[in-house]
């Protein structure tokens, strides 16, 4: 889901996410390098919604391995693009699952930074990149994959 940050809930806790401001702000450089490193890589049509773009930015997504995932995880990333639909500024990752392990948590941050590489410059019509340019928008990422049944994970998260 793709919305503007005025329109992020208010629910949650988000305690977990602070414990380690180190750790999150090394986490932000990776996703910070790997999605400033590269232009998109499939000329695509301009993209003219935020419809569009969420699509597009879907369309880039490629979770994590199935071993290093988790089913039903979310991540929500808040980034800044300018009109020609590059990122403007860091990309930050404002909720993760509060179930996931800090392994798993990781492997969907690389996740999200190889997905913003891979959308990198985003190709705006003028009217979207105008209305978006400089605003702070959230994208949800939602993993849900089915997990393949694997005796070696069995009994490895609570319910299994």
């Amino acid at each position: 889901m793709l919305c503007a940050a005025e329109n992020l809930p208010a629910t949650g806790k988000f305690d977990s996410m602070f414990k380690s401001r180190l750790q999150i702000a090394a986490q932000a450089l990776v996703i910070a390098a790997l999605s400033a490193s590269a232009a998109a890589q499939n000329p695509q049509a301009p993209i003219g919604t935020l419809t569009d773009l969420e699509a597009a930015l879907q369309a880039c997504w490629v979770p994590p391995p199935m071993e290093q995932s988790r089913p039903g995880m979310q991540i929500t990333v808040l980034m800044s693009v300018k009109r020609n639909g590059e990122l403007f500024a860091e990309p930050r990752i404002t909720f993760q699952s509060k179930e996931a392990s800090k392994a798993e948590r990781s492997a969907y941050r690389i996740a999200v930074a190889q997905t913003l590489k891979r959308c990198s410059s985003l190709p705006f019509t003028e009217a979207l990149g105008n209305a978006v340019a400089g605003q702070p928008l959230t994208m949800t990422f939602i993993d849900d994959r089915e997990q393949p049944p694997d005796s070696s994970r069995a009994g490895s998260r609570p319910g299994e």
